[in-house]
């Protein structure tokens, strides 16, 4: 491994990355820019027995403190474009949801408004099947171009095995390109629909600080009778509860911050602290919506879900 293929450095700081910004270096890092550079990289890795991962927006991701082994890749330039087709947008898995949502409402095309209050990228979306205020992904996915060691392969959202919060795509495995199908609506109450989304996220969540998205799944479990993670995770007293540098947010318990020195250690503590007390007053175990890259330590019954 002494030749790195053009655009791969080592010791990249993936903290910057992530909103949360705690975390470690990536042994290897890339931005692959086009199709067939991110084949080349995913070919080259696979080659190489060298594992990869991927960073979106960060929005929802704990990079473990002593770093991440293998290639760690970030979409970049052809791979983040978004383009109107008719009905239809076309972006990469790079594109960031709610500048999506956006584009769609200037086109005068509706069916992902809800996208603007997901903090993430396409690809992101894709993998953990984001749905927000109601609206649903599959709904509006046509088709996504999945890259792996052997190339490009277009999948239905039949074919991605989605499942609340989650997908069937494998590791190593990179949404290069989506197309979503979309109406025709007025641009103007399209972007008033974004407005008041916009609206609701910022009155209910945190913003401007480190922080990431929602730490633990809404429960399906009927001794929840309807409460949200939040919800149940406020009513346990985790509201504002601290550990080390990561706190619940006082604005929303689902939602951890960084207070300038966390570590992602702090930052698990708190996840399990908190679980631990939901468990205890209501008898429901939380599951984590946060994706990991590295060796991060999390209780052994997390894994199957995180």
């Amino acid at each position: 491994m002494a030749d790195l293929p053009p655009g791969v450095q080592r010791g990249f700081p993936l903290a910057r990355l992530t909103t949360i910004r705690t975390g470690g270096p990536a042994e290897l890092f890339a931005r692959p820019g086009s199709l067939g550079e991110l084949e080349r990289l995913l070919a080259w890795a696979a080659s190489e027995a060298i594992e990869v991962g991927v960073v979106g927006s960060g929005s929802n991701l704990l990079v473990a403190d002593a770093g991440v082994r293998g290639l760690t890749v970030k979409l970049d330039d052809d791979l983040t474009k978004i383009e109107v087709d008719g009905t239809r947008i076309l972006c990469g898995g790079g594109a960031r949801l709610p500048a999506v949502a956006s584009r769609a409402a200037q086109a005068g095309l509706a069916g992902i408004e809800f996208g603007v209050n997901i903090p993430g990228t396409v690809g992101g979306a894709v993998r953990m099947n984001a749905n927000a205020y109601g609206g649903e992904l599959a709904r509006v996915l046509e088709w996504v171009d999945v890259v792996g060691a052997a190339g490009t392969e277009r999948r239905s959202p039949r074919e991605l095995g989605f499942g609340y919060r989650r997908s069937s795509l494998g590791a190593g495995e990179v949404v290069a390109r989506g197309s979503f199908a979309l109406s025709e609506a007025s641009s103007e109450s399209v972007k008033r629909t974004l407005g008041e989304m916009r609206a609701r996220r910022r009155a209910a969540q945190p913003s401007g600080i480190k922080t990431f998205g929602s730490t633990f799944k809404n429960p399906d479990d009927p001794r929840a009778q309807g409460r949200t993670a939040g919800q149940l995770l406020e009513q346990a007293g985790c509201r504002g509860l601290r550990v080390g540098g990561a706190s619940f947010s006082a604005k929303h318990a689902n939602f951890i911050e960084n207070h300038g020195d966390a570590t992602t250690a702090d930052v698990v503590s708190l996840m399990i602290e908190g679980s631990r007390r939901v468990q205890e007053r209501f008898g429901i175990a939380l599951e984590p919506e946060v994706q990991v890259l590295g060796p991060v330590e999390l209780p052994r019954d997390w894994r199957r879900s995180a």
